[in-house]
């Protein structure tokens, strides 16, 4: 089972994801939605595509892209269509 957690809320838990990388995917449905919203960044990776950023807010504090999913990802990628993966570097902790 993976999990992440941040500012004391779930974000996402899942015992089925994806780790590319050495980042965890989790699957769409086992996101928190409701904590989401569209991300300012840009990133294209060169063999995973583009990719979209989310910023997320807990509790009236925003983590701004703190969050990323390929919503469209080339075919090498395919298997994290939809996923969303967190950078770890702010303050998201995502345990399995």
């Amino acid at each position: 089972m993976a999990k992440a957690t941040w500012n004391g809320t779930t974000l996402a838990e899942s015992d089925k994801y994806e780790v590319v990388e050495g980042n965890i995917y989790f699957p769409p449905d086992s996101v928190k939605w409701e904590y989401f919203d569209r991300g300012d960044r840009e990133y294209t990776c060169p063999w995973k595509g583009e990719a979209c950023y989310h910023d997320i807010t807990v509790e009236g504090k925003t983590n701004e892209n703190a969050a990323w999913s390929y919503p469209e990802p080339k075919p090498a990628a395919k298997n994290i269509k939809g996923h969303i993966a967190f950078e770890l570097g702010k303050g998201i902790k995502v345990e399995k």
